[in-house]
């Protein structure tokens, strides 16, 4: 039966650009989204910016631009990303506007109804210099369990011990650097540990929705009850209720009744998710309350990531089931994507930059293709190793599935004119097609994408292993003056080549939908896209082959992980270079210099340039660093020595590793003078982590 489907992909925060997790997300969503529609289900598939928060206002302030005009500026890049990696949303819509400010405080109040909305008092780190409550991210101090330096207020970077801001050693906020103080504020918490809130969730988070699959992938459901309590263990539940409430200046939704507070972005951010709906839904002219009747038949599935299942299982459903609205059918949750086996970090800078990969003009498609192999229906990170990307990619979308059109179709456009005809049982054929394109729907319906891959590429194999085995090249000698028997054999063994790629194209048109679009109107002459259906309809003629993918170059995924080209500096000067334009001290504050171990220095093999050092800075762990100084040092004069690291630079992804940071060195800027290169040495009795002001 036809069904009704409201999808959604976590909203990107709106301080910053996309990164490959978002790509990923995204291109998750729309493979499932697209194989619905082919099946014949309707889909609203929605998107927006998480546009509120401390981050956002204060990022905004450094900037000397408004919140809203940095929002605007990110959501402006948005398009180019989306079509560039063929992500199709139906709408886009932002958290900071009409109608989530309309929908998060309805539904607020509609909770303070239910009894369900509490205030305490508590007290908060206060920055006395900036005048603001500080976020546990903007305070960092020593970790109160191993005691490494500069960790965040939340938690440890180094042991991964969980604390609140007042464990901390000596914390400071981030923003000042001044000693923050503890004062009280009246917080709104929306109360989760209510046995009604329990009672729901252990049904919800346990049940089926409407197609009768569970809502929760069995690794999402075993987290819920570490949470929820019951099950065999029959444990309590251990809920903690959400703070739901900032104090001013804060830039987000305010709080109705409460002048001064505003919602924290958590709260409204989710509801973004109804607010893009909405809108879309006014453009339309559809009826959004009806469209998401609790009781309708309408379906509203999440795709996330597993660092926001606490939010998406236990806060969502509670707050929309007891506001009265309809609650999720399904969290499609995935794990992370790491690259060449490293985990990806937004705020450390690693990772592959999807704006690169457009601008080097690699196809999308491939990315698509590569990402839909390695997916499937668990919570599983995804790993992007670039020599099987290569070989991947070559090999099955060039190598076995265009290879399959470009061989046939020449043979049929150049002896019939591009007519196709059958011989024998081409029903058989029919069913065989038909019931592979619906085992692949399946998996796709099912998220098992690498499966649904596996098969398609199995079936690509069977029909070339076929076309080799009848050798249309030698039943094609002489044709002109065959007998009709042997002409009649090559057009059906290339008819049924191609009719086996015209499939492929149909179970391959949810992940590769540009070259999709081309096989059926250029290639099978069809005025619109592929629907599940086409897999087993034969094709009568196919138009003259164009060339349909060009192989990866390894050479594009080089350039894909080099570091950007620092830009020209101005013209050296007989004593040097000039010094650069002037700067307060707030822009020297944001760059973090810590004295340095070299605990182990070698040679990178490979580079006649780089050393690969480690580096002691105080944190528990050492650092990898790449620098150019090979031509000066030979590694074993460095081991030992101490020098200045730049702390805070974002780590970069290079051929032999990942950089984690840069070691200061003193050169001539004219290559042509010949004053060698020094690294700097700190006087003796520096130790490793001090932070150079």
């Amino acid at each position: 039966m036809p069904r009704t489907l409201f999808v959604t992909t976590a909203l990107p925060y709106a301080n910053g650009s996309f990164h490959i997790g978002h790509i990923m997300e995204y291109i998750q969503a729309d493979i499932w989204v697209r194989s619905m529609r082919m099946a014949g289900h309707t889909v609203h598939f929605v998107g927006a910016d998480d546009a509120h928060g401390a981050p956002i206002m204060l990022k905004a302030e450094s900037e000397g631009i408004s919140p809203q005009q940095l929002v605007a500026r990110y959501a402006g890049e948005r398009p180019q990303y989306l079509q560039g990696f063929h992500v199709a949303f139906d709408h886009w819509h932002s958290t900071d506007s009409k109608e989530n400010v309309a929908l998060s405080q309805q539904i607020y109040l509609r909770l303070k109804e239910q009894g369900l909305i509490t205030t305490r008092t508590i007290e908060q780190f206060y920055d006395p210099v900036k005048g603001m409550f500080l976020p546990d991210r903007y305070i960092k101090g020593e970790c109160p369990n191993c005691h490494a330096k500069d960790q965040y207020g939340d938690s440890c970077e180094v042991c991964g011990a969980v604390y609140a801001p007042t464990d901390l050693i000596e914390p400071y906020s981030t923003l000042t650097h001044a000693t923050p103080v503890l004062k009280s504020s009246e917080h709104f918490f929306f109360k989760l540990s209510d046995p009604r809130c329990v009672e729901f969730l252990q049904s919800w988070t346990s049940g089926s929705n409407a197609a009768g699959l569970k809502r929760l992938q069995p690794e999402v459901l075993a987290k819920t009850r570490e949470w929820l309590g019951g099950g065999a263990s029959g444990a309590e539940a251990n809920l903690a209720d959400w703070d739901i409430s900032r104090d001013a200046p804060y830039f987000g939704i305010p709080i109705p009744d409460a002048p001064g507070k505003f919602f924290y972005v958590w709260l409204d951010a989710p509801i973004g998710y109804l607010a893009s709906l909405m809108a879309y839904c006014a453009q339309r002219g559809l009826d959004f309350d009806a469209l998401l009747d609790p009781a309708g038949p309408t379906e509203q599935i999440h795709f996330i990531g597993k660092d926001i299942v606490y939010f998406h299982a236990l806060f969502w459903p509670a707050v929309l089931h007891f506001s009265g609205r309809k609650t999720p059918d399904a969290l499609n949750v995935h794990g992370f994507i790491t690259v060449s086996g490293e985990k990806m970090s937004k705020s450390r800078g690693t990772g592959i930059s999807p704006l690169r990969y457009l601008e080097l003009g690699m196809n999308a498609e491939w990315l698509r293709y590569y990402i839909a192999a390695k997916l499937n229906a668990r919570v599983e990170d995804l790993d992007f190793n670039p020599d099987d990307f290569v070989a991947r990619v070559n090999s099955d979308l060039v190598g076995k599935y265009v290879n399959i059109a470009s061989r046939a179709a020449n043979f049929i456009n150049k002896h019939f004119g591009g007519e196709l005809a059958y011989q024998g049982d081409a029903a058989a054929l029919q069913a065989e097609l038909a019931q592979t394109a619906e085992s692949v729907r399946a998996d796709f319906e099912a998220r098992e994408y690498g499966r649904a891959i596996r098969a398609v590429m199995a079936h690509a194999d069977r029909i070339n292993q076929a076309f080799d085995a009848a050798q249309p090249w030698v039943m094609a000698k002489g044709l002109d003056q065959a007998d009709a028997e042997r002409k009649a054999a090559l057009q059906d063994v290339c008819s049924r080549a191609l009719a086996g790629f015209k499939a492929l194209s149909v179970m391959l048109a949810p992940v590769l939908p540009a070259l999709a679009r081309t096989v059926a109107h250029e290639l099978f002459g069809l005025n619109r896209g592929f629907a599940w259906a086409d897999a087993a309809e034969l094709p009568a003629r196919i138009a003259a082959f164009k060339h349909l993918m060009q192989r990866v170059d390894p050479k594009l995924l080089d350039q894909l992980f080099e570091p950007p080209q620092a830009p020209e500096a101005a013209a050296p000067t007989p004593g040097g270079e000039p010094i650069a334009d002037t700067i307060d001290i707030k822009d020297f504050a944001k760059v973090d210099l810590r004295i340095a171990r070299i605990v182990d220095c070698s040679a990178v093999e490979g580079s006649d340039k780089l050393l690969r050092l480690s580096l002691d800075v105080g944190e528990g762990r050492h650092r990898q660093v790449f620098s150019g100084i090979k031509s000066a040092y030979a590694p074993a004069d460095l081991v030992g020595k101490l020098t200045v690291l730049v702390a805070n630079l974002a780590p970069r992804k290079m051929r032999f590793g990942v950089s984690e940071g840069m070691v200061l060195a003193a050169s001539h800027e004219d290559a042509s003078v010949d004053t060698g290169i020094y690294i700097l040495e700190p006087w003796p009795g520096a130790q490793p982590g001090m932070r150079i002001r």
